[in-house]
């Protein structure tokens, strides 16, 4: 907390989709801020097909999978990659193939470096 018994202010500048997948998901436990909307916009203009969803609080993607068995595989990928950096999606998969996936800190209840950082390396598994 600052002196003002205020969380710290989450300032970050906009980096690309290489320089986000180099860097690791950190825990998260509260106590700082979401990112603003500002900053969340100008972040997601450098990620390929991400949206902010409709309560601006997190970041959703869709993708058509070839099959059944492509959208299971991209999911266990998916959850390979979340697992390793400790940083969990929400994961949809509807009419068979088409696979859905938000991203948001729960414990701020919005947007930080880290979904930015899994929405990524989520890119470079495609």
């Amino acid at each position: 907390m600052t002196q003002n018994n205020q969380p710290p202010r989450y300032t970050m500048k906009v980096q690309s989709s290489n320089q986000l997948q180099q860097k690791k998901c950190v825990p998260c436990e509260g106590g700082v801020e979401p990112c603003t909307l500002p900053f969340v916009t100008e972040q997601l203009a450098a990620l390929d097909g991400w949206e902010l969803t409709a309560d601006k609080q997190r970041i959703s993607k869709q993708w058509t999978m070839k099959n059944f068995l492509a959208a299971l595989t991209f999911f266990n990928d998916v959850g390979a990659v979340a697992e390793s950096e400790a940083h969990h999606p929400d994961l949809h998969l509807e009419n068979y193939r088409n696979v859905r996936i938000e991203i948001w800190t729960h414990a701020i209840g919005g947007l930080s470096e880290n979904d930015f950082i899994l929405a990524a390396k989520i890119d470079d598994l495609v």
